[in-house]
């Protein structure tokens, strides 16, 4: 199997699990919109905020740290392994301890004194899945892509059944009579505590499924292998935790910096956070990339070719970018059905988070070149500028442009560090990436969407055919382009 399409069949079987089982869950968003406010569904979007941050510290970067050093030598694999896996539990372990003891507080200080529990159930679904990255880093490295995705496919299924359970079919059943055997398990007083619950079941059984992963902690800890791994992972928790602030930031500042009372901002939070869903399919092919992405690129850096690999997947990779981008923001009409009516009221950031995403994805793959020269923090200093950036533009455009003023912010700091990195590959790690081809889908892919809204108010076109021709037109021309130098590659 040629190099190209071994990533392609790894990213696709990764996909089932990213892509369509994520896809699945992401399915639950119209479940919540349609049964919960924007309020309600703010406080969700909140937490979900605030445990991006800590899932970074809680990993501490030794999933990359360990996809770095497996590789070094073949018999150190298996104390790679235990070693970043021992440290990861001890971890958590101590993470979970202290917030048990001060669990009030930090309620109160989030403003949710009257449900502690919150806090509680998120906790454990942080250290369940901090904890499973590992066996889960182990599987991608020995190619068991497929092991992977049921694991994530089961825990995917688990949340939807408890979620439609919980919130669809039981409180029908409970309205209808509070004596059947659905009172046994249901409280309707619990609420929205029930996406929390379903979440956490779900963490539980995946991470029993990895057991058998778990026993490759016989191998031991080696303290002089953990040390060049801690050195080599410590500046990646930067990197993450500034990835964090840029992805997650504005839905923790929304709330605060919103010019509303705290319900109305609530509300605004939880409108911004649905019309983000809709560039999930952006989002998680990002997502299933990355998954096999990392592996692929330590695996074949040694590769004498390996450059021209790395060039063709970021131009492949943007063609597949842009052709979500248009088939999201050119069928929006479709789309915005995901989402209650009281939400749809944000669509218009869709196709600024959207270019945001692919900016993130352009980044991730140009991000090799301090990943393979172990510069990760020289590394760590762009995702550090990204971060302040994504900081000075959500605190000075929140108050004047809402939630509009994040979407924003988040794609000029994607651009920007993308373009940094770039910059600095090109000393540290030079490819030669075929820079107008990809600027040039990017500048068709935005070119027909305002084309279709400039054709769509001024001649009112039937807006399914002209849609459907725009992206036809687009597959057409990077048919035209890439066919040939495409099945040469795939064909090596």
């Amino acid at each position: 199997m040629g190099i190209l399409s071994k990533l392609v069949s790894q990213t696709a079987i990764y996909g089932i699990s990213s892509i369509f089982g994520r896809f699945l869950n992401y399915l639950l968003v119209p479940l919540y919109t349609y049964h919960f406010s924007a309020a309600e569904y703010g406080v969700v979007s909140e937490f979900y905020a605030y445990a991006g941050f800590f899932s970074v510290v809680l990993l501490f970067g030794f999933e990359t740290g360990y996809f770095r050093f497996r590789n070094k030598e073949q018999l150190q694999r298996d104390t790679a392994y235990s070693s970043a896996l021992l440290f990861v539990i001890l971890l958590n372990l101590l993470f979970f301890l202290g917030i048990l003891l001060l669990n009030q507080r930090l309620s109160g200080a989030l403003n949710y004194a009257d449900h502690p529990e919150y806090v509680l159930y998120f906790t454990l679904i942080l250290t369940l899945d901090a904890v499973a990255s590992i066996p889960f880093a182990r599987l991608r490295a020995e190619d068991k892509a497929l092991r992977f995705a049921g694991i994530k496919f089961i825990e995917i299924f688990i949340t939807i059944i408890l979620s439609v359970f919980f919130i669809a079919y039981c409180p029908k059943i409970y309205a209808e009579n509070p004596q059947s055997w659905v009172a046994r398990l249901y409280n309707p007083t619990i609420g929205i505590s029930y996406i929390f619950i379903a979440n956490l079941i779900a963490s539980f059984f995946k991470f029993m499924l990895l057991a058998p992963q778990l026993k490759g902690l016989g191998a031991g800890f080696d303290q002089a292998l953990f040390l060049r791994m801690l050195r080599y992972s410590a500046p990646m928790v930067v990197i993450g935790f500034a990835g964090i602030i840029n992805e997650m930031l504005d839905r923790a500042l929304l709330k605060h910096l919103l010019p509303y009372d705290s319900q109305t901002n609530l509300k605004m939070l939880g409108i911004y956070s649905a019309c983000y869903k809709l560039s999930i399919l952006m989002s998680l092919f990002i997502q299933a990339f990355r998954y096999a992405a990392e592996p692929f690129f330590f695996a074949h850096a040694n590769n004498n070719d390996a450059r021209k690999i790395y060039a063709d997947v970021l131009k492949y990779f943007v063609i597949f970018c842009v052709f979500i981008f248009l088939l999201v923001t050119l069928f929006i009409d479709f789309f915005k059905y995901f989402v209650g009516a009281e939400f749809r009221a944000g669509l218009d950031v869709v196709p600024i988070l959207l270019m945001a995403n692919l900016c993130l994805g352009i980044y991730v793959n140009l991000s090799i070149w301090y990943k393979l020269t172990d510069r990760t923090l020289t590394g760590a200093m762009v995702s550090l500028f990204g971060a302040a950036l994504t900081v000075i533009l959500n605190i000075e455009w929140i108050p004047t442009l809402g939630y509009r003023g994040s979407a924003w912010a988040t794609l000029i700091c994607y651009a920007s560090m993308a373009l940094l990195s770039y910059g600095l590959g090109r000393k540290y790690y030079p490819v030669a990436y075929d820079v107008k081809r990809v600027m040039g889908y990017i500048g068709l892919g935005v070119g027909l969407y305002y084309m279709q809204q400039h054709l769509i108010h001024i001649h009112h076109y039937n807006l399914w055919l002209l849609s459907s021709e725009l992206l036809l037109f687009y597959m057409l021309v990077a048919v035209l382009f890439e066919k040939r130098q495409l099945t040469l590659r795939i064909r090596r």
